[in-house]
């Protein structure tokens, strides 16, 4: 475990400045490809600073406007209780997925999974080696599932990096029986078109169905082939994985998407898409797909049905992921310009690029339409050689209000409140200072999820965190229990 501190710093709020088109440009250029950099040693993405970038993250410590290197700093309602640095997998920690007393984190070297029976004192109960980026991991009774989305010379968890262009080349979904939670078992594999970048669960009794999404095929790809307009869905049998395949490819955008520069320029071309929630309990979907956002029903699992489309060619470069609010009438969509490669917290960007939209659905049936009313993203002042981009978060449940818990990378973790669609606001924040001033970084937390009282969030360099938010806002969500949670699998909190 790691020491806690907590020093407070004078914090000047952005303003509205919006970016230069060039330098917009190049953020898209440095690309969502960013965010799935080929697994290695380092504990996180490193490029080397501009003399101009160093000297202003020096003077920003020095002045109090930023906090100090790894230094912590958080609001009054946040309470920093644990730190568990990585061990025995030293990639980058990615998504994280709760079942009862256990959280499982993922790491571009495999998965780990932690006792959090005493959320202050988290305990490592097993460590999985099994590289092959991003490994976007989720549980559902005794399954749990992991997404490769690297080029691998075979489906093993002792395979090496490929180049895509062999045929023989694999990636896509891995399954393992975690009903030994000290011992997981490797038992199926299911290769996907262009691998899984992320997936999402559809749980039912007998069988879940995973929605796998990926993007960026190439005609140098003989498994990931364009045009890349749709998902895979793989149905995969609880009591025989092993006989998990995948079960169709439906295509999402029969018009070929958004179709990005020139037509729309500084806007990701959508091949496919990033990441998609599911809400079960109303047999909703939303999509966030590149250049594209989606609202689809789900009534029919392996045939999944377009409701609305929605495109922000002025503001939104990738569109990375999707949440819902309890009551399905919102979706709060993510921007993650630069792809997690880039400096977006500041000035120069503004505070509507790198930001979440948020949208109110309105209408029934097959006639909602998504309707944007306001974006959101933190205003407190990033250095130049931090990574921060709207990133993954989860809802907070307290009936009556819309509150969420999302990270930022470098931003650190940010609670935040949208009941009134038009005026969010953020209520809560943890962050480290930057991890160096002479290297733009790839750092900070990767996911921060609300779980039955408390906020766990995997940061990508610094390991496991635990935090516990007190706030009369956010104090009714500490009565509400669920049994699992992966957050693209939405739970009806207050529905049973």
């Amino acid at each position: 475990m790691t020491s806690l501190h907590t020093t407070p710093v004078r914090r000047r709020r952005l303003g509205v400045a919006a970016a230069a088109a060039g330098l917009f440009a190049t953020l898209l250029m440095a690309g969502p490809a960013a965010a799935t950099p080929d697994p290695g040693d380092s504990t996180a993405i490193r490029t080397d600073a501009s003399t101009r970038q160093e000297a202003e993250a020096t003077a920003a410590i020095r002045s109090g406007e930023i906090p100090g290197v790894d230094e912590i700093v958080h609001s009054r309602n946040i309470t920093h209780l644990a730190n568990v640095p990585k061990d025995a997998l030293q990639g980058l920690n990615t998504d994280l997925a709760f079942q009862g007393k256990y959280a499982f984190a993922g790491n571009y070297d495999g998965f780990r999974i932690f006792d959090i029976s005493n959320p202050k004192s988290p305990k490592t109960v097993a460590q999985v080696l099994c590289p092959g980026s991003q490994n976007d991991i989720s549980v559902s009774g005794n399954l749990l599932f992991l997404s490769t989305d690297s080029s691998r010379s075979d489906n093993s968890c002792s395979s090496t990096t490929q180049p895509a262009t062999e045929k023989s080349s694999w990636e896509g979904m891995k399954v393992f029986d975690i009903s030994d939670k000290r011992n997981p078992k490797y038992v199926a594999a299911v290769e996907t078109a262009c691998g899984s970048h992320t997936h999402t669960l559809v749980p039912e009794r007998k069988n879940v169905y995973v929605y796998v999404s990926s993007y960026s095929p190439s005609e140098a790809f003989p498994d990931c082939q364009p045009p890349h307009d749709g998902i895979s869905i793989i149905k995969v049998p609880r009591q025989a994985p092993e006989e998990s395949r995948v079960v169709n490819f439906p295509v999402l955008f029969p018009d070929g998407g958004n179709p990005g520069a020139p037509t729309n320029p500084g806007v990701s071309r959508t091949t496919g898409c990033h990441d998609i929630t599911v809400l079960p309990s109303k047999d909703l979907a939303a999509g966030a797909c590149m250049g594209d956002g989606l609202l689809f029903s789900i009534k029919d699992p392996e045939h999944p049905k377009i409701i609305d489309r929605v495109q922000d060619n002025v503001n939104f470069a990738f569109w990375h992921s999707a949440t819902f609010n309890q009551r399905a009438d919102k979706v709060v969509f993510t921007d993650e310009l630069g792809g997690g490669g880039a400096a977006t917290c500041n000035e120069e960007i503004g505070p509507k690029r790198g930001a979440d939209g948020i949208y109110d659905i309105v209408g029934r049936g097959d006639h909602r339409k998504l309707v944007f009313r306001s974006y959101f993203k933190i205003d407190r002042p990033q250095a130049d050689t931090e990574v921060c981009v709207a990133h993954n978060g989860s809802i907070i449940p307290v009936k009556g209000r819309d509150l969420m818990v999302q990270a930022w990378y470098q931003g650190g973790v940010s609670v935040w409140d949208f009941t009134d669609s038009s005026k969010p606001k953020e209520i809560g924040f943890f962050e480290r200072g930057p991890v160096s001033t002479d290297q733009v970084t790839t750092a900070g937390p990767w996911s921060a999820y609300y779980y039955n009282g408390y906020i766990y969030s995997n940061d990508i360099a610094k390991g496991f965190d635990v935090l516990r938010i007190d706030d009369r806002r956010t104090d009714p969500a500490k009565r509400v229990r669920t049994d699992e949670l992966n957050v693209q699998t939405q739970p009806d909190y207050f529905d049973r």
